[in-house]
């Protein structure tokens, strides 16, 4: 089977559904390309912080409802250490909040808008592959449901995640990463959360966070050595490590039936180009960050935006924003990258080498500067709840 399209779009997650919305509001056509199945898509447990732009973005494209109904508006996070707690007030300090939504709900909401479009998604195909991405017709191929299916398109977008096929179809592309010395143990628990904000603790022991997907479900977060073993933690044990990294007097941490455990490592990445001739990258395809900043989802949301936008420019005459792409796009993320990458030195304890106790009194004392001054509450706040798009 052939297709002609304007648009193929490899990979159904969050920014490739979302791309094919904003295309949807400019009437260009589009088909998307997805390895996995529907329900596999949905059911992906990932971020859950939403930037303020990331919530305005849905919001205009008809994708609210919901999120205004059981999203949960957060006007700032707590900072912990030293036994100390610390409200930094994004609000206040910035008129900016952010919302507690999981990416798997924003799936839900992007793929039943979809569907009731009629979107031509292809799940569980198999052996993509791209041709002619510096030709004027790029293809994508693949096998789905036992027939070969072509897509001639004028324009190929990778929103295949880290291990996808797009980004590797690229000639010649230089990568920039790290790995960290630890990763993150995170649970899913049925119990109300013990707080109304996010709770991010630097401890002796390590860091610990306490987030929430609902005002029933609680996530909550250890840090532990990148080559642990989830075995090695019953419920017993995660729930000790809490209660002694997120105490402070005067609070309860209240326990639940944990009904979800993993152990997540961490890195950044950041490929050199999101373009190549007629293929351009976004999302997890193109970069990665640690989870400590809530940026991961943001930053696709954010790349979408900005190819939605320069792709609808295209077609009206201005090529412009689309050669620009790559650069206005990974500009914002080289910003988010430090970001991520600030908060995560600033809130894991790293026990390699003989520095590691200064080290910590160091982090106590960045932390202490923090909650201490407005202007670096400030910068923390406006890079948390998100920059400009650069449209």
């Amino acid at each position: 089977m052939s297709i002609r399209t304007r648009i193929a779009i490899v990979g159904a997650g969050p920014a490739g559904l979302l791309l094919g919305r904003i295309l949807d509001t400019h009437g260009i056509d589009y088909v998307i390309v997805e390895r996995k199945s529907l329900e596999y898509t949905l059911g992906r447990i990932r971020a859950g912080i939403l930037e303020q732009g990331s919530v305005e973005l849905l919001e205009r494209l008809g994708l609210g409802e919901r999120l205004r109904r059981e999203g949960l508006e957060h006007r700032g996070i707590y900072l912990q250490f030293a036994g100390e707690r610390h409200h930094i007030d994004f609000e206040k300090l910035i008129g900016r909040t952010v919302t507690v939504y999981g990416q798997q709900e924003v799936v839900k909401d992007l793929s039943r808008a979809h569907q009731a479009a009629g979107t031509a998604i292809y799940y569980e195909a198999e052996d993509v592959a791209l041709d002619g991405i510096e030709s004027e017709r790029p293809r994508v191929t693949f096998r789905c449901r036992g027939e070969d299916v072509l897509i001639e398109a004028d324009y190929v977008v990778g929103t295949d995640g880290f291990h996808g096929v797009c980004r590797p179809s690229i000639p010649d592309l230089e990568v920039y990463d790290r790995e960290y010395p630890f990763a993150w143990l995170g649970v899913l628990a049925s119990v109300r959360p013990s707080t109304d904000e996010l709770i991010y603790a630097l401890h002796a022991d390590g860091f610990a966070m306490h987030s929430m997907r609902s005002m029933e479900v609680s996530r909550l977060y250890l840090q532990v050595p990148p080559d642990e073993n989830i075995d090695d933690w019953p419920d017993d044990r995660i729930w000790e490590a809490l209660h002694r990294r997120l105490g402070v007097p005067g609070w309860t941490l209240d326990e639940g039936e944990i009904t979800d455990k993993s152990i997540t490592p961490m890195r950044s990445f950041v490929a050199s180009t999101m373009q190549h001739g007629r293929l351009f990258l976004a999302g997890d395809a193109a970069h990665i960050v640690p989870p400590t900043g809530a940026k991961g989802l943001n930053s696709a949301i954010a790349d979408v935006a900005m190819l939605g936008e320069a792709i609808a420019a295209g077609y009206r005459g201005n090529p412009e924003p689309m050669s620009s792409y790559s650069r206005r796009a990974l500009s914002r993320q080289w910003k988010t990258q430090y970001f991520s990458r600030w908060m995560t030195a600033m809130l894991h304890r790293d026990d390699r080498g003989d520095s590691s106790e200064y080290d910590y009194l160091a982090q106590l004392g960045q932390l202490r500067y923090v909650v201490e001054s407005e202007f670096a509450q400030c910068s923390l706040a406006e890079q948390y709840t998100g920059l400009p798009y650069g449209l």
